[in-house]
């Protein structure tokens, strides 16, 4: 029997033992803790010893909105565009000339982390850059993208397209000719063609495991998991077969919008359940949109948007009775539905939904996902309680960031965007808060900055120069309130709270180690808090 002994300074999430110094691990679960003298006693003379010193020792951090292939793609198979910080469309060429020339073999060409501004750019932008293969620019947000003649070629993007999508999704010229500019459903037929093989699938998994373990986290949510590519379940469930695979990862797997037939929709992902299940892998549910996002007018609002008036955003799924039947045959299946909710008009159509199912199973308990969540009401932010559906909210989101700020209140209003992102709302209601980055959709996945900006509803001030400004601070919540949103309650969420979400007997020996009292030290040095090591099954995957 494999035995560990841990010494630190344990935060453990368990309300009838918060705090201890030792921990005894048998073949990866907690089989003691407490004190340092008493876990001696109980170990074996040839016990494994990995002593912390005065650093601080918590249950493995979980999140629970993430996208794995995308993630590893974005480190390692894409021009990071992100890397300029701001927009620069001289510096976006610059990055994508060096990364074609770096990748002759490459048959498509795909530079993420654009941000738009005013300057409104075409294919002729991207075709300048080069015009003998496809060339896709996406905005660091994903919802968004740019497409150079060839790719729009090789997608089939013509005048007929455009019509049959819209005109929102689909940008035309003068002529109703596309221009290059594509959003929301239009990205998923290219990402259906992106030409991706399993071992490449793999090599991506792999980048963006190190990343998160690097990063203190021992379990996420994948929240769409064939997304961004088809492969992807089975190359997860070949890492896994070939014991590569040790960030446990829940995976939601992708509905279209009003997907024609829910009831065969569910059975397929339960099939896929057990075809790629496992310990570390596991499907746990259906990832589908309702909306876009509110900065490319496509975030489904309660009222229209200011700058375009008789119109609300994009109603992506919106089929009442489709979205109860697959709320209902998932719940038959012990499976949840997890939804991409933005604007308020889409939570609260998803709430009515999930109302209306529940009056057919009787199932409170099913733990629906709702992330992002942008903009809520009052009434909504209970009916979430009330139905025991989960709010996954974003803190790094919270502040005010000039450029962003501005345009959100051109678009719904200063009154409204100022009540954005409610967290301390939800857990006052009842519910069952989690904390989600949606990396690499957006570019930070960070627990101190999660903590950080939980509290201050701002970034620390050397992030932007003191640029931005704190935002709706009376949903600011506690650093207790902070921990549990990424530990036992992000394990309730996956149903997993009696096996990790925190350090008790019995438990996977899951921690995520860090110099900083995360409960106790002052705000500023928690911002600047280093991770030390990340533990898995008891055993170290990561030392700083």
């Amino acid at each position: 029997m494999k035995q560990t002994l841990i010494f630190g300074n344990i935060i453990t999430m368990d309300e009838k033992r918060p705090f201890a110094k030792a921990a005894l691990v048998k073949n990866g679960v907690f089989a003691f803790i407490g004190s340092a003298e008493e876990a001696r006693k109980l170990a074996s003379k040839d016990a494994q010893v990995l002593d912390y010193g005065d650093n601080y020792i918590y249950p493995g951090f979980m999140e629970s909105h993430s996208h794995g292939y995308f993630a590893g793609d974005r480190l390692i198979g894409q021009a990071n565009l992100a890397q300029t910080g701001v927009t620069n469309y001289p510096r976006y060429r610059e990055i994508i000339k060096e990364f074609i020339a770096k990748n002759p073999q490459k048959q498509v060409y795909i530079a993420a982390g654009w941000v738009e501004n005013e300057e409104y750019v075409t294919k002729a932008y991207l075709d300048e850059i080069y015009s003998e293969k496809p060339v896709i620019m996406q905005t660091g947000g994903g919802h968004s993208m740019l497409l150079n003649t060839k790719a729009m070629e090789w997608i089939g993007i013509d005048a007929e397209y455009a019509k049959r999508y819209g005109y929102d999704m689909v940008h035309v010229d003068k002529d109703g000719n596309p221009d290059g500019y594509i959003c929301e459903n239009p990205l998923l037929d290219v990402i259906a063609k992106l030409p991706t093989s399993v071992e490449e699938a793999k090599s991506y998994l792999l980048a963006w495991q190190d990343f998160a373990l690097q990063n203190g986290y021992t379990a996420v949510a994948d929240a769409g998991v064939e997304m961004f590519c088809k492969q992807a379940p089975q190359a997860y469930h070949e890492l896994e077969k070939e014991g590569k695979l040790k960030l446990r990862t829940y995976g939601y797997m992708l509905a279209p919008d009003n997907v024609a037939d829910p009831k065969a929709e569910v059975a397929r992902v339960a099939a896929d359940r057990v075809k790629y299940g496992g310990e570390y892998f596991n499907i746990v549910g259906i990832k589908t949109f309702l909306d876009g996002v509110t900065e490319a007018h496509t975030g489904w609002q309660n009222q229209d948007y200011l700058d375009q008036p008789g119109y609300h955003g994009v109603e992506r799924f919106n089929d009442h009775d489709k979205m109860v039947e697959m709320l209902v045959e998932a719940d038959k299946e012990g499976m949840a539905v997890h939804v991409h909710s933005e604007g308020g008009g889409a939570t609260h159509f998803m709430l009515g939904c999930i109302e209306d199912a529940e009056k057919i199973t009787g199932d409170k308990d099913q733990r629906n996902v709702l992330a992002h969540l942008h903009f809520v009401t009052d009434e909504d932010i209970r009916r979430t309680a009330a139905t025991g559906s989960v709010p996954a909210v974003a803190p790094l989101w919270t502040s005010k960031i000039p450029g962003m700020y501005e345009q959100e209140v051109s678009y719904v209003g200063q009154e409204l965007a100022d009540q954005s992102y409610p967290i301390k709302s939800f857990y006052d209601a009842g519910a069952n808060v989690v904390f989600h980055s949606d990396y690499p959709v957006s570019p930070v996945m960070d627990i101190k900055l999660s903590i950080y900006t939980a509290e201050k509803r701002d970034y620390p001030k050397e992030i932007f120069g003191g640029a931005t400004a704190p935002r709706n601070m009376k949903e600011a919540i506690t650093r207790e309130q902070s921990l549990r949103a990424m530990t036992i309650n992000v394990a309730r969420q996956f149903h997993q709270e009696h096996r990790m979400g925190s350090i008790e007997f019995g438990k996977i020996a899951n921690m995520s180690v860090f110099d900083c009292d995360f409960l106790h030290d002052d705000i500023e040095k928690v911002g600047k808090a280093n991770i030390v090591a990340t533990i898995v099954d008891g055993e170290e995957v990561f030392k700083a």
